[in-house]
């Protein structure tokens, strides 16, 4: 039972510190869609997302009102959308009639965004998952609320690197394709290694093949709330009692959400997935992962120190979550997006962070290079390299990485690209010197680490 003391510490922490539930996302398996011919294929993607998703937005919103509980986000997830395509998209441009489908669908129901635009090509690419990645800059020039997402490696089947090849080519053109509105095309394009099939946030979410035809998966944040615990209490507590009371709070946290999804899927008549707990941090004032590590010690996040110091963050966050909900699942932990981060762009801004010590960052965090902003003259042969990296640090450490650039294109290390909203702003941050484009041509596949062979 929930007593009065833990209502009233839940609205305190909605009121000061910035607590939310991120998103609610239905999951919608298209499978059932597939069809040879294409205008019937988009006829029925259009009638099923408009059918089940009908009543997503005004269900959290009434439950917003009823719980006082604010749900930011409403939004779906599908089949990936090269699964769904196969048989009747024969060029890239196929393919964007989809997504211009799935645009007018998220538009019918309220929902403001909608991913699994997505490919699965961790050990190979088919010629139609090849068209659809080859569409990717002209949906998401063409679309408002589409969110596209590739996986190109495993811990299982290692890194396809032709599709790590295209892909680096794919960021660009998004980024050329959408540079009159600040290339925000790229804020909706996640490459992924060993991606998750439940995961509610965007860009990432898609529905997986091995889900039900309808879930609900609930994605909760609270790095505000963290953050207030340690300011109150955590003077003079050693690192293992800090560890403690960053997982009592996830447990606090979760429990919300828990709640939000069980409402959700009761009221929609559709099975409850999991909970995702993940400090996503916004812009607002104190909603930062980057303060929590500082909170913790740090004089600036980025100092010696901030890996160790996110590792105990993302550690405590998973397991207090595990312990308030059944079924936890997504991504979980830790996010650094660096233009969502308020604590991340100072330390950016001020020489601090780089990209050479966010990536040792994404070996213990959920997540991966997220919202970094790069110069717009960089190559595709160093996106492809900077994506390849990070690939090999998820599937040596059998987890979760993900690469999510922005190339400026027209500016220069040290300038700044300002999204607004949600998405924040974050300075130009300067890229390696020397080319890896010979590496990168050689295309093949990174072979599977030892530790795949489990069975």
């Amino acid at each position: 039972m929930i007593n009065m003391y833990e209502v009233s510490e839940t609205n305190k922490m909605i009121e000061h510190e910035n607590l939310d539930v991120r998103t609610i996302t239905l999951g919608i398996s298209l499978l059932d869609c597939i069809d040879s011919d294409l205008d019937q294929l988009n006829q029925n993607i259009y009638n099923k997302i408009t059918t089940v998703a009908k009543d997503l937005v005004s269900t959290g919103q009434d439950i917003e009102k009823e719980f006082g509980i604010p749900i930011v986000n409403k939004r779906i997830s599908i089949t990936p959308v090269s699964l769904v395509g196969g048989s009747a998209c024969k060029t890239p441009e196929d393919y964007v009639t989809i997504a211009r489908t799935l645009d007018k669908a998220a538009k019918e129901v309220g929902v403001n965004f909608i991913g699994g635009y997505s490919a699965l090509v961790s050990k190979g690419m088919t010629k139609s998952e090849e068209n659809l990645i080859r569409s990717i800059p002209q949906a998401l020039a063409e679309t408002e609320r589409i969110c596209s997402s590739v996986n190109v490696g495993s811990t299982k089947t290692g890194i396809n690197m032709d599709a790590v090849r295209l892909c680096g080519q794919i960021v660009k053109e998004a980024a050329e394709a959408t540079k009159d509105n600040d290339s925000l095309g790229c804020a909706k394009l996640v490459i992924f290694c060993n991606a998750p099939d439940d995961n509610p946030f965007m860009a990432g979410a898609f529905h997986g093949v091995g889900e039900a035809d309808t879930v609900i998966n609930v994605g909760v944040s609270g790095p505000g709330v963290v953050r207030a615990a340690l300011a109150k209490d955590g003077a003079g507590k050693d690192i293992t009692e800090i560890a403690d009371m960053v997982k009592k709070t996830a447990f606090k946290i979760t429990r919300m959400g828990q709640l939000v999804a069980r409402e959700a899927s009761k009221r929609l008549c559709v099975p409850f997935g999991i909970v995702d707990l993940s400090l996503a941090p916004t812009p607002a004032v104190g909603d930062s992962v980057a303060y929590i590590l500082e909170e913790m010690g740090l004089e600036v996040c980025g100092c010696h120190g901030t890996t160790a110091a996110l590792a105990l963050l993302n550690d405590a966050v998973k397991k207090g979550g595990v312990m308030a909900s059944s079924h936890v699942g997504g991504l979980s932990g830790a996010f650094i997006p660096v233009s969502e981060d308020a604590g991340m762009i100072h330390a950016a801004t001020e020489g601090y962070l780089d990209i050479t010590k966010l990536e040792s960052m994404t070996a213990v965090c959920s997540v991966g290079l997220d919202m970094i902003v790069v110069p717009g003259d960089i190559t595709p042969e160093v996106i492809s390299a900077i994506i390849a990296d990070e690939a090999a640090i998820g599937m040596v450490n059998t987890k979760t990485t993900a690469v999510r650039l922005i190339p400026a294109i027209g500016k220069s290390a040290g300038e700044e690209l300002n999204f607004g909203g949600l998405l924040g702003r974050g300075p130009v941050m300067p890229v390696r010197k020397g080319s890896p484009e010979a590496f990168i041509k050689r295309g093949g596949r990174i072979p599977a680490p030892l530790q795949a062979l489990k069975n």
